[in-house]
């Protein structure tokens, strides 16, 4: 299966290098120097995966992400930011926007492709097996539904992005079990993932606050990770 993958990015030298890259591992792309381009295209030829920058010329990388969530065809749809804007207010604002990734430039191409890698083969393990496991999980006020993959807090909907979803529903099931950062990028992220443990850091804080009432259910172990306990 060949893969069709958007590029949003203004510079073209970056736009340029990306677009060799992906097409080495026989990837279709599309480039788009404006987010609103980009947006317009998405219903003529439906993208696997995008890869965004933040600063760009009208619509920003923010805001576009969160128009794109905003169709239901690509709420699942993985989104990889991709900018200079380095702080970690940078990237809570980009995860809560609705990207899955945020990695910074200047970046490795090597490292970039280990992520796109680890986000298609998410896809795929869910396409090939989720689907046949209906159950749901439920923990005090929060209700997880594998087949619809929606998360609900006292029967209200919460939005999670697609990595968000991931971990949470692990920490579901290893519901009062300690989980080291370690385990959880190995497995929510994939074991050749390249990215530093603070990404796990990031997407608790983003999960927690979008739990609102239900955010103690999240619990830090000093010296190791998180877990989800019944107690708050």
């Amino acid at each position: 299966m060949s893969y069709c993958i958007y590029i949003i990015e203004d510079d073209k030298n970056i736009a340029e290098l990306l677009e060799i890259a992906l097409k080495s591992y026989n990837y279709n792309v599309l480039l788009f120097e404006k987010a609103e381009d980009a947006i317009k295209t998405l219903n003529k030829q439906n993208p696997d995966l995008i890869i965004c920058d933040i600063m760009l010329p009208g619509i920003d990388g923010i805001e576009a992400t969160s128009i794109i969530r905003k169709n239901s065809l690509f709420k699942t749809t993985p989104i990889i930011m991709l900018t200079a804007k380095d702080s970690e207010l940078d990237k809570i604002k980009g995860l809560d926007s609705g990207a899955d990734d945020y990695i910074t430039k200047p970046f490795s191409v090597m490292e970039l492709m280990a992520r796109i890698r680890a986000q298609f083969r998410k896809i795929e393990h869910f396409n090939g097996n989720e689907k046949k496991d209906k159950d749901e999980i439920i923990l005090g006020d929060i209700k997880l539904n594998k087949t619809s993959r929606e998360v609900f807090i006292d029967d209200e909907l919460i939005e999670l992005t697609f990595k968000e979803y991931e971990l949470l529903k692990y920490l579901l099931e290893n519901k009062n079990k300690p989980l080291s950062r370690e385990e959880i990028l190995n497995k929510v992220w994939g074991y050749d993932y390249l990215g530093e443990t603070r990404t796990v850091d990031i997407h608790i804080k983003t999960i927690r606050r979008k739990l609102l009432t239900a955010e103690d259910y999240i619990k830090t172990v000093r010296g190791v990770g998180y877990k989800i306990s019944e107690h708050r």
